[in-house]
């Protein structure tokens, strides 16, 4: 009889459980002691697993963002020429994130409504330490905008700034697409209809 993956490993029911309480009370709510409760374990249980926050975080999103430079990486490799680099870039990023939008939006919402809570109630930016999770993913978002620079020109400034200009374009529509099924108020075009205007701007 085959074992239960969450009690074989642990670390998975862990990470369940985080996303669980990401989704539904945001980045603030994620304590050990709110994990150690669902997992009805001790707190020192989850931390033999993660021994700091950072290390439960980057378990979170790293994997979710290594995935999403990996899918856009792979397309644009097979896309000879700017215009068919932007196409395979914006159609593998807005793919990724569509198949499952509660995951784009622990990745790219749940942190920012976090840090405006904390400069909602007075913490200033420049007092708060830099997380070291931030430098965890500039490897990871260095090399999705590194790969798309070069194929919109020579890989300077100026296409790794249009690299990420176009990134965020593509996680702006997604996000309309986000906001569309959260209020079940489908929007007048498809998700797809979007990204193609998105591309045929672009391009």
């Amino acid at each position: 009889m085959q074992q239960n993956s969450d009690a074989a490993h642990p670390s998975a029911r862990i990470l369940a459980i985080a996303r669980e309480i990401l989704a539904s009370e945001g980045l603030g709510a994620l304590s050990f002691d709110a994990v150690a409760r669902r997992l009805g374990r001790s707190k020192q249980a989850v931390l033999y697993w993660f021994p700091t926050k950072q290390d439960l975080l980057a378990a979170l999103f790293l994997p979710w963002l290594e995935a999403e430079a990996a899918a856009a990486i792979s397309a644009i490799a097979a896309a000879p020429g700017r215009k068919r680099a932007i196409r395979a870039f914006v159609t593998a990023v807005a793919d990724f994130h569509l198949e499952d939008l509660d995951r784009f939006r622990l990745m790219y919402l749940a942190p920012q409504i976090s840090g405006a809570r904390r400069e909602a109630s007075g913490a200033r930016r420049e007092a708060r330490p830099k997380d070291p999770l931030v430098g965890r993913v500039h490897p990871i978002t260095g090399a999705l905008y590194g790969a798309l620079a070069e194929r919109l020109g020579n890989g300077g400034k100026r296409s790794r700034a249009e690299a990420l200009a176009i990134h965020s374009a593509v996680l702006g529509v997604v996000m309309m697409c986000a906001l569309a099924d959260s209020l079940d108020d489908p929007l007048r075009h498809s998700n797809a209809r979007l990204v193609e205007a998105l591309i045929e701007r672009l391009t």
